[in-house]
C-alpha cells in the first residue's frame, strides 16, 4: 500500500477533500468519521442534521500540529465515509411531519445502519467517530461498542441526561439515548455524565438509584470551582470513575453556549473550551483505552462548525493517544496489542 503522506505538506493549504485536508483513504486512516445527518426527533430547534457537512467543511482550515499530541493525529490519519444516501429519504420523512409512527421505524433503521458501520470499523482495528446530527445517533455506536466490550464505560458530556423514555412519542429520541444504553447494557457497564444542568425529576431519581451511573452536575462543578477546587482535580475525579475501556459521547450543548449558539437545545452554563480539552487529555493520559466516540448536536452555523471541527480533532487525539499508551503497556508486559 502506498504511503498517503508521501509529498504531503502539513503546513500547506488543504489540497485534499478528506477531513482536515488529510490524504488518507478509508482503509489507511486510524480514525474514520461516520456522518449521521439526522435530527428527526429534535424537540426545540432543528438544523443539526446539517452539522456533519458543516464540521467537515470547517475542518479544512484547522492547523494540523497539535499543542499536546504534536504530529501524531495527522500522521495516523482521519478519513470520512460518505453519508449514506438513505439519509436523504430518512430526512424527508421527518421533514414531512413530526409523526412518531412514521419516524420511529426510521430511527430504528438509522441505529442499525450506524451499529453496522461502527462494528465494521472496530473489526478493522480502526477508531470510529460518529458525527451527528442529534444525539439519538449515538445509540448505534454504543451498541457496537457494547457488543465488543460489555464492561464499557461511557464518558457522556451533555447539558441533558438523555434518560427519558420515548420522549414525545419518539422511541429513539435524542432525549432517550442513555435510557436505551442502560436497559441494554449489563451490570459491568458504566455511564459517567458531566455538565448536566437541564434534567427532569425522574431522570435525577434514576441517576440516584442506578449504581452504574455517576453524574457530575454542572451546578456541583461550579460550586466546587467557586470554593477553590481546581478543574484539574475535578477532571481526575471524573476519569477515576471510568473503567478501562471507554466510549466518549459528546453532545456539544455540554459546553458553554457561546461555543455552540446554533445547537438544538442550548442551556446556560457548561464547560469552557479549556475544561473540555483538559478533561479529554486527562482520559488520554490515564491509560484507559478509547474504543471510539461520537460528537453530536453541532449546529450548522460557521462558528459552531469551527468549534466542532476542533473538538473532532481533539477527540481523535484523545483516542489515538489512549491506544498508543495501551499498546506500549502491553508491549512492556510482553503481550500482543
Amino acid at each position: 500500500m502506498s504511503d498517503p503522506l508521501a509529498g504531503f505538506d502539513p503546513d500547506g493549504p488543504a489540497d485534499f477533500d478528506g477531513p482536515f485536508g488529510l490524504p488518507h483513504g478509508l482503509d489507511q486512516a486510524a480514525v474514520v468519521v461516520i456522518p449521521a445527518p439526522w435530527d428527526g426527533t429534535a424537540s426545540f430547534h432543528r438544523g443539526t442534521a446539517d452539522g456533519p457537512a458543516a464540521v467537515l467543511e470547517a475542518s479544512q482550515q484547522v492547523d494540523l500540529h497539535h499543542a499536546i499530541y504534536g504530529d501524531a493525529i495527522w500522521r495516523a490519519g482521519v478519513a470520512a465515509e460518505p453519508a449514506d444516501p438513505r439519509f436523504d429519504g430518512w430526512r424527508a420523512v421527518a421533514d414531512a411531519a413530526r409523526d412518531p409512527e412514521a419516524i420511529n421505524p426510521v430511527s430504528a433503521a438509522i441505529d442499525a445502519h450506524l451499529q453496522a458501520r461502527v462494528a465494521a470499523r472496530l473489526a478493522a482495528g480502526q477508531i470510529p467517530a460518529v458525527l451527528g446530527g442529534e444525539h439519538s445517533v449515538a445509540l448505534g455506536g454504543l451498541r457496537a461498542a457494547l457488543a465488543r466490550e460489555p464492561a464499557l464505560g461511557v464518558l457522556h458530556i451533555d447539558a441533558h441526561a438523555d434518560l427519558r423514555v420515548a420522549y414525545e412519542g419518539f422511541e429513539f429520541s435524542h432525549a432517550s439515548v442513555f435510557d436505551h444504553f442502560l436497559r441494554e447494557a449489563g451490570p459491568q457497564a458504566r455511564l459517567v455524565s458531566v455538565g448536566l444542568r437541564d434534567v427532569g425529576r425522574a431522570e435525577v431519581a434514576r441517576i440516584q438509584a442506578e449504581d452504574r451511573v455517576r453524574a457530575f452536575f454542572d451546578h456541583d462543578l461550579a460550586a466546587a470551582k467557586l470554593a477553590g477546587t481546581g478543574f484539574a482535580e475535578l477532571a481526575d475525579r471524573v476519569v477515576g470513575d471510568l473503567p478501562a475501556t471507554v466510549w466518549i459521547s459528546v453532545d456539544i450543548d455540554g459546553l458553554d453556549p457561546s461555543l455552540c449558539p446554533t445547537t438544538g437545545t442550548p442551556v446556560p452554563g457548561g464547560l469552557s473550551w479549556h475544561e473540555i480539552t483538559h478533561l479529554l487529555r486527562a482520559v488520554a493520559r490515564s491509560g484507559r483505552r478509547v474504543l471510539g466516540f461520537d460528537l453530536c448536536e453541532v449546529g450548522p452555523g460557521p462558528w459552531d462548525a469551527n468549534v466542532g471541527a476542533r473538538l473532532l480533532y481533539e477527540l481523535a487525539g484523545t483516542a489515538l493517544h489512549s491506544t498508543a499508551l495501551q499498546s506500549a503497556a502491553l508491549h512492556s508486559r510482553g503481550e500482543a496489542p
